[in-house]
């Protein structure tokens, strides 16, 4: 009997903001901080380039992606999952489906 393991790599959700390199996408995370003075929350963005095996992702799909050794200079990240698919593709897939081709 196999217990479940739990990683402590550091996981994010963000939304892909660029898809053109090969099985690399960059990934944009967004947090609220609290300014320790004024109280007010602040909204940062962080970009992330992440390793996506099998090219899936495409620009606006929101993504898991989860810490992983240096696969290059700038890639510590993966693709573990994609979690929402970009509705304006799904929209497209829709009516790609119903549309018959006639005039």
């Amino acid at each position: 009997m196999e217990a479940k393991v739990e990683s402590n790599r550091r996981k994010m959700t963000g939304v892909v903001v660029r898809d053109k390199m090969d099985k690399t996408v960059v990934i944009e995370v967004e947090k609220f901080l609290k300014h320790p003075k004024y109280h007010k929350y602040l909204k940062r963005k962080r970009r992330y380039k992440a390793h996506d095996e099998k090219n899936e992702c495409r620009t606006g799909d929101r993504v898991l992606i989860v810490e992983s050794r240096p696969l290059s200079k700038e890639k510590r990240w993966v693709v573990k999952a994609i979690v929402e698919k970009e509705k304006l593709m799904l929209v497209q897939e829709e009516v790609g489906k119903h549309d018959t081709g006639q005039n």
